[in-house]
């Protein structure tokens, strides 16, 4: 195994924790963190629509905007550029969360499970390596998939009954 690898299953490992906690709100248990460039995380987010009512409230969203916040109290100009950080994501991102992927400059994208129904990295669209937009991303998917899917599987089998 490579230290990227490594450091994949790392990171991952700290969006699952994410992800765990937000089940304690009662939203699916989606988590997200980005890393900057040392392997230091600017910033975390686990889905909370349920807690706040917000339909942005997705982890990727929340992440991002705690990254780019970061990045401001640090005095990086253009704090909201994330032009050399990695998300780290439970779940293949939606279409508006691969829109924000672009529109922060994020060049690389991992994500354990794989969404086949509305996926926007590779399954169901391609939002991320669209040759019309400003910025592509390069995505590793698959990363502790079983883990991650899992605890969407465990939450929504508790749900549906």
């Amino acid at each position: 195994m490579t230290p990227e690898q490594d450091s994949r299953l790392t990171w991952m490992g700290l969006a699952l924790d994410q992800a765990r906690a937000a089940r304690e709100t009662d939203d699916v248990p989606i988590g997200a963190v980005v890393v900057g460039p040392d392997g230091t995380v600017l910033g975390a987010g686990r889905n909370e629509r349920e807690a706040t009512g917000d339909p942005t409230a997705h982890a990727e969203v929340l992440a991002l905007r705690q990254a780019a916040a970061t990045r401001r109290e640090t005095g990086e100009a253009d704090g909201w550029r994330l032009a050399d950080c990695t998300l780290v994501v439970t779940l293949e991102p939606c279409a508006m969360c691969a829109g924000a992927l672009v529109l922060a400059r994020i060049p690389r994208l991992v994500f354990g499970a794989w969404d086949p129904k509305a996926g926007a990295c590779g399954s169901v669209f391609d939002v991320v390596r669209e040759p019309r937009l400003n910025h592509w991303v390069e995505v590793f998917g698959g990363v502790r998939e079983a883990d991650c899917a899992g605890l969407l599987t465990e939450f929504f089998r508790a749900h549906r009954g």
